[in-house]
């Protein structure tokens, strides 16, 4: 609720029927919180509840990271902030956290709901920023290093499920696809000016599809009339004639080629690769990183930059094989289901911690 709203009764939208047929209209999933009893029941049959996010690897994450009491840490990729609540938990009292979020849109609702539970300000600091930025963020305060560092890269649930942010194939919207609305080019602008075989390019690098030279083929054929999400998963869809709409082969094909051009757009594999060489000398002495990913490209990326930076002595530790959510968080959260966490320790720690496990 935004400030001008507290303190006085606001109508909620009117919608016809007996429920809310578009995004904009479901009160619930616009306020969540505000409807405690209906979350719980979408998440005790297994589900994400539309509109919020289900932080994943808590446990584990908490593990890696052990935080204490005063410790400065950043939540590079903040989202709903599931995350950043169990870490600001255990560093208060006296304990920082830098929330950067990429979406100024999810930022700002988050910082919301923070300062509604009564946390800190001096405790939580927002930061509309790209996880690139972590450099930046530290000069700025003024800090050595961080103790405590986590970014959860991928999209966000609230992210896909609304249709004016143009993410998913299931939902009609815009063909958008940004994560910050407000800048650079959309989806559509990309696909309007990008070659056949750039796409193509694009499709094999960050989703691995076979099928990456048909696609290009076909969207490249079609990229002045690509309006919707409609639009772009028809003239995929148009490439394999074969395959029905709700073909489980045709929805992984969907699923793949729209990240691919959801991780283009966004630039996300420089942005990764500039915070993994950035991430050593943002960590304090035995300050410990965790990064959970949901894509091959990403996780090939963070081994290799973490067995680097073993090799060079950078850190004291490092995962030697990725983590994966324990099989009943997969059955209660399928969206945990592609996750892998791995993690790093920085040298030159005073004193012995407990390493995490491999």
């Amino acid at each position: 609720m935004d400030d001008d709203e507290k303190g006085r009764h606001v109508r909620r939208k009117r919608y016809r029927g007996n429920h809310p047929r578009f995004f904009s209209e479901k009160y619930k999933e616009q306020h969540p919180e505000d409807y405690k009893a209906d979350v719980e029941r979408v998440i005790a049959r297994g589900d994400t509840p539309a509109g919020s996010h289900r932080a994943i690897c808590v446990k584990e994450i908490l593990e890696i990271l052990a935080p204490q009491p005063g410790e400065t840490a950043i939540d590079a990729t903040l989202g709903y902030g599931g995350h950043a609540r169990a870490i600001l938990a255990a560093i208060l009292p006296a304990g920082r956290l830098y929330g950067l979020d990429i979406d100024a849109v999810e930022l700002a609702k988050t910082s919301r709901r923070f300062a509604a539970a009564g946390v800190p300000a001096e405790a939580f600091i927002p930061v509309h920023a790209n996880f690139a930025s972590v450099p930046q963020i530290v000069a700025d305060a003024g800090l050595d290093g961080v103790d405590v560092f986590l970014a959860d890269l991928g999209v966000s649930s609230m992210q896909i499920d609304d249709p004016e942010r143009g993410f998913s194939f299931k939902r009609l919207g815009p063909l958008d696809m940004r994560m910050d609305p407000g800048r650079g080019r959309s989806a559509r602008e990309y696909l309007a000016g990008v070659s056949e075989s750039k796409l193509c390019e694009i499709l094999r690098a960050n989703a691995d599809e076979e099928g990456a030279e048909s696609i290009a083929r076909a969207v490249y054929l079609r990229r002045a009339r690509l309006r919707s999400t409609r639009d772009l998963a028809e003239a995929i869809c148009s490439a394999f004639p074969d395959l029905g709409y709700k073909d489980p082969a045709m929805t992984r094909i969907l699923r793949r080629s729209f990240q691919a051009i959801r991780i283009e757009v966004n630039g996300e594999f420089a942005s990764l690769e500039a915070l993994l060489a950035a991430i050593p000398s943002c960590l304090s002495a035995g300050g410990r990183a965790a990064f959970l990913s949901f894509h091959s490209g990403e996780d090939r990326r963070i081994e290799a930059a973490l067995a680097e930076g073993r090799e060079r002595g950078l850190y004291s530790a490092v995962a030697t094989e990725a983590l994966r959510p324990s099989r009943e968080e997969q059955y209660g959260n399928p969206r945990s289901s592609s996750a892998k966490l791995r993690w790093a320790i920085r040298s030159s720690a005073s004193g012995s911690r407990k390493q995490p496990r491999s």
